[in-house]
């Protein structure tokens, strides 16, 4: 009879082995569908945060052409590409002024409370200057 602890290791490393072809078959099917969607004219976002739109692509030099803003253009390494921008859906008005009534029936107004006691540590106050008793006798001499 084979010893547990032999058969459990070979499975692991059967199960190691199973989710690194897998993980790899995925990668390369992402990598296929980006290049895909990389043609001239596509909205992109680089590795660094870059947005830009693709200007060309030098396949050979693996250089891609974009333009950032408009005259600005770059060229980049084709792999710092992150991915194709999708554009965002925009809520209908309607979605948006129902939740806000939602959450304005919902809230809870708890009453102002003005603090007369003395302020925290940190904290900054202001204080307004009085006026001097001298500068106010002056003013009513002249």
């Amino acid at each position: 009879m084979p010893d547990p602890f032999l058969i459990i290791v070979v499975v692991a490393l059967g199960l190691f082995i199973f989710m690194q072809f897998r993980t790899a078959k995925k990668r390369r099917n992402e990598a296929a569908e980006l290049q895909e969607k990389m043609l001239p004219g596509t909205e992109i976002m680089t590795n660094y945060g870059l947005y830009g739109t693709i200007v060309s692509i030098d396949d050979e030099n693996n250089i891609a052409t974009i333009e950032t803003t408009p005259g600005t253009v770059l060229r980049i390494h084709r792999q710092t590409i992150l991915k194709a921008v999708e554009d965002e859906v925009v809520a209908d008005e309607a979605d948006v002024d129902e939740a806000e009534l939602t959450s304005e029936e919902n809230a809870i107004v708890e009453p102002v409370i003005e603090d007369t006691s003395a302020p925290e540590f940190g904290e900054r106050v202001v204080e307004t200057p009085k006026k001097s008793p001298r500068k106010s006798a002056k003013k009513d001499s002249e």
